[in-house]
């Protein structure tokens, strides 16, 4: 799941993208070569560059026109469509980045990134991560009262294929689209668990995502847990926040296991609500440029805080807990993090579609940047999977979190 700001206007962006599109209308080296000359003086206005510093050229429109050409006459397949020609161009301007949190959205698919922004969407309800080093989706959460629940999918698990494809070295939004589908159809995931894989059938439904749960731990202590940093995060949070606080909740546990981040300004509006007066988090992008993320310090949280994270705690997740430790507001507990320090913007064009690009940089309030190293707990507690998925569900993370809480609180 991506770190990202708002979207912003692409115009010069959409302009080029149309000038493409265009061309792929045509068939022959010539016309293409044509339209690129009407339009290169459109072109360099909006973008400030000229036909030598853009890749977009007339040598490429020619190419790229004489290609189309050639498989539309010899292509053994059949004709391709105009319209899978222009995604194919797109997805490889970006592809040549070697990023692989970016992506190029056609405007159906810049709904589902909406719409799944706003908490609802059409899947199984299991959260999937990339594994840095094997290149490989795991599960890292799952929702409860979901597909994915009912199918037993746990924490943990590698997804191996999805409907029979392969997902070594595919992007997340690759793996997590073919999951999505329409509801009441059926994906098959090749799992493997314990070095043993297996099929398991799920069958996709519309899931209602609450990214917020909370409940009290005891007569004292509170938990709150936070699956993802959306939209409709903020008010869960607050509201959950507020109940806990007037059930007389004298110390938190914060649980960030397995969210892999989300919006920046929903993470920094909620670390406004427990953070001391100062920055939540400051970004960067190529050219130095620093944005900075303040707290006004008003609502400190002043009772004793335990964050619970874990391997699958990615980007907006590792925002609020570096600031938490960086603040010494909460004890960081379990094992490290993802490691992803870089924020994502979705840029809309003017035809609707969207490109994702990595934009920025960012930094924990004392200037750590934990892009590929994660940040390590302060009490380190590993999970034990054969305890919480056993027949008494024994949480060994959350039960050594509430003893460290019980131990302050009586010290």
């Amino acid at each position: 799941m991506e770190l990202k700001q708002e979207k912003s206007n692409g115009y010069g962006v959409g302009v080029l993208t149309g000038i493409l599109a265009t061309a792929l209308v045509f068939c022959g080296a010539w016309t293409g070569k044509i339209l690129y000359d009407n339009s290169r003086a459109k072109t360099a206005s909006v973008s400030g560059a000229s036909e030598e510093e853009s890749v977009v050229n007339s040598e490429t429109i020619s190419k790229m026109a004489a290609i189309e050409a050639m498989v539309n006459e010899r292509f053994y397949f059949g004709d391709v469509e105009e319209e899978d020609f222009q995604k194919g161009i797109c997805n490889g301007m970006i592809e040549a980045l070697d990023d692989k949190y970016a992506a190029y959205y056609t405007a159906e698919e810049l709904n589902t990134q909406i719409q799944s922004n706003k908490g609802v969407y059409y899947g199984v309800g299991a959260y999937v991560t990339m594994d840095e080093e094997t290149q490989t989706p795991y599960i890292s959460g799952v929702i409860e009262g979901t597909p994915a629940q009912e199918a037993g999918l746990r924490m943990g698990d590698i997804i191996y294929a999805v409907d029979g494809t392969a997902t070594f070295q595919m992007t997340l939004d690759d793996v997590t689209g073919l999951i999505k589908g329409e509801e009441g159809t059926c994906v098959t995931l090749t799992l493997i668990r314990d070095g043993e894989a297996f099929d398991q059938d799920v069958v996709r439904r519309r899931v209602d995502r609450p990214t917020v749960t909370s409940r009290m731990l005891d007569e004292e202590i509170g938990y709150i847990g936070i699956s993802e940093f959306k939209d409709v995060t903020v008010d869960q949070f607050t509201e959950n926040y507020a109940v806990i606080k007037g059930s007389g909740a004298k110390a938190l546990v914060l649980d960030l296991r397995g969210n892999p981040g989300g919006l920046l300004d929903a993470v920094v509006d909620i670390g406004r609500q427990i953070l001391p007066e100062g920055l939540v988090v400051y970004t960067e992008d190529k050219n130095g440029k620093r944005v900075e993320y303040d707290c006004d310090g008003t609502r400190k949280i002043e009772i004793p805080m335990v964050v619970l994270v874990n391997g699958g705690s990615a980007s907006a997740a590792e925002v609020l807990t570096g600031a938490v430790k960086d603040y010494g507001v909460g004890t960081i507990m379990g094992t490290t993090t993802y490691g992803k320090g870089i924020v994502q913007k979705i840029i809309e064009l003017s035809d609707g579609s969207a490109i994702k690009l990595t934009t920025d940089g960012y930094f924990t309030p004392k200037g750590n940047n934990i892009h590929g190293k994660g940040i390590e707990p302060d009490i380190v507690v590993e999970f034990d999977a054969e305890a919480y998925y056993g027949e008494e569900q024994i949480d060994n993370q959350l039960e050594a979190a509430q003893e460290y809480l019980k131990k302050r609180l009586h010290e």
